[in-house]
């Protein structure tokens, strides 16, 4: 008998049209996105898409038979649902091969309206094990779940055999310490967080100074972190700065650091893992190119001949370069210590 061949689609972000179109060039399957506003996780000044862009970015899409599906995975604030209902509204307008969302109040909104709508549960739903995907199958009609990136191998594993729904796993990049775009730490400095404005260190707050050639990155105030001249700076995040705790200068909460999955691929694959994710919608044309087709030269090779699969070290190379911070990592997939 065949062995039974199995595929994985790739899902790259976009933040903006000239990101979606360097992705579907690059050989992503999907595209995710978000509106210019407080509805999805990105919500970024300078980033997503107007209409006439998403009709633009759908149309192209199409025509080359991939998808594109609406990130509107964050949760609506008292007494303004009706802005998180007409981004519904509109994804379902602008053909919309699925919608990703969050809330429950919205997943029943979108399904009770639009029953022939793909929904996909955000990975903001933080569904970590199978009562609760089962759940949102029940009453939603869920056809994806996106796994927060706590889970072990052996959990998504167990999970991807026991439910109906398809698994999407994160492939590559950033990582960060807070339970998926719940950012108290954000809150706390400038009273907006992904959850409820779609932003972690708003570019309101954020405020470059340079004096005596050191560069000063500050949030709402806070010294965030102090660059000498020449050194790269990144943008500043609470999580991944740098202080001074008992006279040492370091991160004190967590090295900047991206997943880098690439190496599962074939695990994954066997798994029947659905879809593979790439972070950063905030990330630039130019990442979304050779983050994609790096993944997918491997993905293909992967599928074409798991037993012998390996990675070569020019993809090892090609991915190094976008992460964030000096490490990567497996995440969660790996803990040798449990």
């Amino acid at each position: 008998m065949e062995p039974v061949r199995r595929t994985m689609e790739l899902v790259a972000p976009a933040g903006n049209l000239a990101a979606l179109k360097s992705a579907l060039q690059a050989g992503a399957n999907a595209v995710y996105l978000g509106l210019k506003n407080a509805t999805n996780a990105r919500n970024f000044a300078g980033l997503n898409f107007t209409e006439a862009d998403i009709e633009a970015g759908v149309t192209l899409a199409h025509r080359m038979g991939r998808k594109v599906m609406f990130a509107i995975n964050t949760y609506p604030q008292p007494g303004q649902t009706a802005l998180w209902q007409q981004a519904i509204d509109h994804a379902h307008a602008l053909k919309a091969d699925a919608v990703i969302l969050a809330d429950p109040g919205l997943l029943g909104y979108a399904r009770e309206r639009y029953p022939d709508l793909r929904l996909h549960l955000s990975v903001q739903g933080s569904a970590t094990h199978l009562d609760s995907i089962e759940l949102m199958f029940e009453q939603f009609g869920i056809q994806r779940v996106v796994l927060p990136r706590v889970l072990t191998l052996a959990e998504v594993e167990r999970l991807t055999r026991q439910t109906r729904v398809e698994i999407e796993v994160f492939g590559f990049g950033s990582l960060c310490v807070m339970a998926e775009g719940r950012c108290i730490l954000s809150s706390f400095a400038t009273g907006d967080s992904p959850n409820n404005q779609g932003v972690c260190s708003p570019a309101h707050a954020v405020r470059w100074v340079e004096q005596a050639g050191q560069l000063d990155a500050r949030l709402n105030g806070v010294l965030i972190d102090r660059y000498a001249p020449g050194e790269p700076a990144g943008y500043p995040t609470l999580c991944k700065g740098r202080f001074l705790v008992e006279d040492e200068l370091d991160h004190a909460l967590e090295e900047p650091t991206s997943l880098n999955a690439i190496s599962l691929l074939p695990r994954l694959l066997a798994m029947g893992v659905s879809a593979l994710k790439i972070e950063g919608r905030q990330r630039s044309p130019a990442y979304v190119a050779q983050v994609v087709s790096t993944l997918r030269a491997a993905l293909d090779a992967a599928e074409r001949d798991p037993a012998r699969f390996s990675v070569r070290p020019d993809w090892q190379a090609a991915l190094a370069r976008h992460a964030e911070g000096a490490q990567t990592t497996q995440g969660a997939f790996d803990r040798p210590w449990k």
